[in-house]
């Protein structure tokens, strides 16, 4: 089963339709890991496929696809602005484990304030609304994960695997159409005040997310902890990094 497959498809042609898409380097052993789990007729192969892009107004576009059968299919898909621009993150976690499914969709804030909000949230709403009857609130989240967080926040656990096909898929769409939307309308920031703001709620966020990656246990446990430290801050959230030498 490549259950999140159609989902990583469809964004790849999306954004080469709609962005001057550019290569994102992905470090060396990093953009494809395998392993086998289980024993016997339980024994499945775990594949971890990286993508990585970028664009003049987006500094890294990136994807993190794991297939391991019917009870492991994760997609991570994240949009990471340029740092001269005040644009949301775009954040997909798609992950379906023996337990069920676990979906959180959103443009994430770098700010909080009602201005921001009124830019890149509210637009997003009327989205969000249209899935709340088939796709129920999650539950509750960590409350310091909250400021990083709209108020459109789609976050779902979803019983069927139909639901995830259909109607999770369609907001995925819908979701990220507006985020390449909002990309087309942006405008560089230049005032040296606001850059600095905006370098630090990036880095608040990247920080937090490396910290408490939901992910880091099952790479550890499939890969190994060196591999899965440098997977985790020299790609899925490099920002540290790349800073360096500027």
């Amino acid at each position: 089963m490549t259950l999140y497959q159609p989902f990583l498809d469809y964004a790849l042609s999306l954004l080469t339709e709609r962005l001057d898409l550019q290569p994102y380097p992905i470090p060396v052993g990093l953009e494809r890991k395998e392993c086998s789990t289980g024993k016997g007729k339980k024994q499945e192969v775990v594949v971890t496929t990286s993508y990585a892009f970028k664009s003049p107004q987006l500094r890294q576009i990136r994807a993190a696809h794991v297939q391991g059968g019917d009870s492991l299919q994760v997609l991570n898909f994240v949009i990471f602005p340029q740092l001269n621009y005040d644009l949301p993150f775009f954040g997909a976690d798609l992950v379906t484990l023996p337990g069920g499914h676990l979906i959180a969709l959103d443009m994430q804030p770098l700010f909080q304030d009602a201005a921001y909000q009124k830019r890149y949230s509210e637009p997003v709403l009327p989205i969000w609304q249209t899935y709340q009857q088939d796709l129920p609130w999650g539950g509750d989240f960590p409350e310091e994960a909250k400021p990083f967080f709209s108020p459109a926040f789609l976050w779902t656990r979803p019983q069927e695997i139909e639901l995830v096909e259909t109607r999770v898929f369609e907001a995925f769409k819908d979701y990220l159409r507006l985020h390449l939307d909002f990309v087309d309308q942006a405008q560089p920031i230049t005032d040296s005040q606001r850059l600095r703001e905006i370098l630090g709620a990036q880095r608040r966020y990247l920080n937090y997310r490396a910290a408490k990656d939901p992910a880091r246990g099952m790479f550890t446990r499939l890969y190994g902890e060196e591999w899965t430290e440098e997977y985790i801050h020299g790609f899925l959230f490099d920002l540290e990094r790349s800073l360096v030498g500027i």
